[in-house]
């Protein structure tokens, strides 16, 4: 059910961005990304689908999603650059979706770069497989799994960089699985962090659509900027 709303409203985008009679290449984008091309490119829930909403929490605007997992720290904003977030859920009886998107617009290229080398070295540090005991506090209720990380190059229409794939395995008596995608791009001026991640309850089977759902929500953020 998560699944089909999220399918279909990023495959309703992708055709649109990618329909043209020209067959001719596009010619390669110059100049700086503003602020509000970037804030249009994001996705608003109503596009991703029907159930999809706004948290009731906003989240830090000067703090990133976490990228390693576990129980490491999500990392700050590389500083420097204007942010523009927006976030969503998707919760229901059978487990949860969120996206979290957020690009960092900087003054040039330069800062940019030194942005996404910074997220990457994060990235870089993270270990492959992490074993995490129960917690319960205030905050948070969640049981003990285990967690395994991969980092893959990415390069999605020009965009530059790379996405850290995150599974997690809840423990026998709590069955569950999470898939997390990191995605981190450049292009130009811009870091574009986009997260989505999938919870299933009482199943230990990882999502069957993850990873083209991801590529689906990140293509197309990025195809709207030209």
């Amino acid at each position: 059910m998560f699944v089909r709303a999220v399918v279909t409203g990023a495959c309703a985008l992708l055709l649109v961005a990618g329909c043209s009679g020209d067959d001719d290449p596009a010619p390669e984008p110059t100049g700086n990304i503003a602020v509000t091309t970037m804030r249009g490119a994001l996705l608003q829930a109503g596009e991703i689908g029907p159930t999809w909403a706004a948290p009731e929490q906003s989240a830090d605007p000067d703090q990133l999603v976490s990228i390693c997992g576990g129980t490491t720290t999500p990392p700050s904003v590389p500083p420097g650059g204007e942010v523009v977030a927006s976030s969503f859920v998707d919760e229901g009886q059978k487990g949860a979706q969120t996206l979290d998107q957020t690009a960092l617009v900087y003054g040039n290229e330069t800062l940019a770069t030194a942005a996404l080398t910074a997220l990457r070295a994060v990235a870089d540090g993270c270990q492959a497989n992490q074993e995490v005991p129960a917690t319960v506090n205030d905050e948070k209720s969640e049981p003990a799994y285990t967690e395994t990380v991969e980092i893959k190059t990415l390069d999605e229409s020009g965009w530059k960089g790379f996405v850290v794939v995150r599974h997690k395995k809840y423990e026998p008596k709590h069955p569950g699985t999470a898939d997390i995608a990191v995605a981190i791009l450049n292009s130009r001026n811009v870091v574009l962090v986009d997260t989505y991640a999938i919870y299933r309850l009482n199943n230990s089977s990882p999502s069957p659509n993850f990873d083209a759902d991801w590529q689906r929500l990140v293509g197309s953020v990025v195809q709207r900027v030209s």
